[in-house]
């Protein structure tokens, strides 16, 4: 048969399979759930606490801002947040959780609040429904799991990531679409959903290495995006400058309120 046939026939039947253009099969042997979970699990646990400069676009006040912003937390449902002024490096808006109450003040309409913190209290502030603890795992681009997760584990070709496909014992669903390769956890998204409907949507991206306080190489996202349902609740987090698992007293997240202003609307 003359080569050119030989070529042709050759073409037709890639395009007879219809495989993927891109396609590749795993580089490693094919890992379990519970292998990926404990990465995970590793990657969560590893980190307790963080401080970070970003570039953060968010809601505040029924507007989409966009600026730098300070964050740092650790577990225990401690974390602090300073969102500074386009004009100056100063504070218009601080938030202190310091592991039961917050406190909060901004600057810009002279206002106050304090009470119980909670993802409630960030999710009326900052119109995102994160746990004070989820801060910590955003920062290192972890992500919660679903309680009792069971599931599969499959490999995208097209993409060359593994998907979990987990369910809890609560019944609410979550995947996970992570790059496992040489050993990393990097969790690319993370989604969870109750009876269909997204409670809570993470995505990752701009992977790189990171050497923490304690010459530990961790690896982390370059840029975050958590979203949650709502047409005004998601927050872009551009992660400039971030040291993890430094030493963070209790002091840094008190915030002495003036009580004699108003309380914010």
């Amino acid at each position: 048969m003359p080569r050119l046939a030989l070529l042709v026939l050759a073409l037709l039947g890639v395009l007879a399979c219809g495989c993927p253009k891109g396609s590749s099969k795993r580089p490693y042997p094919e890992p379990t759930v519970d292998e990926l979970l404990g990465r995970i699990a590793a990657t969560r646990d590893g980190v307790s606490s963080f401080s970070a400069e970003t570039v953060m676009d968010y809601w505040m006040n029924d507007q989409r801002v966009k600026g730098v912003v300070l964050v740092m937390g650790t577990t225990g449902s401690k974390v602090r947040i300073n969102a500074l002024s386009p004009a100056g490096n100063d504070p218009i808006a601080d938030l202190a959780c310091d592991g039961i109450d917050y406190a909060f003040t901004d600057k810009n309409k002279n206002c106050q609040l304090s009470g119980p913190c909670s993802k409630e209290t960030i999710a009326a502030l900052f119109n995102i429904a994160l746990a004070p603890d989820d801060f910590v795992q955003l920062a290192i681009g972890a992500s919660p799991v679903v309680a009792g997760a069971t599931g599969t584990v499959r490999w995208d070709e097209k993409a060359g990531k593994e998907v979990l496909e987990l369910t809890g014992e609560d019944g609410r669903t979550q995947t996970i679409v992570l790059d496992a390769r040489d050993g990393h956890a990097d969790i690319v998204s993370s989604e969870v959903k109750r009876d269909g409907a997204q409670e809570w949507r993470i995505d990752n991206t701009d992977f790189t290495t990171l050497t923490d306080e304690n010459k530990l190489q961790r690896r982390v996202p370059g840029k975050s995006r958590f979203r949650s349902p709502g047409e005004k609740a998601d927050l872009l987090v551009d992660w400039k400058e971030r040291k993890l698992d430094l030493p963070l007293g209790p002091e840094k997240f008190v915030l002495e309120v003036d009580p004699g202003i108003a309380r914010c609307q």
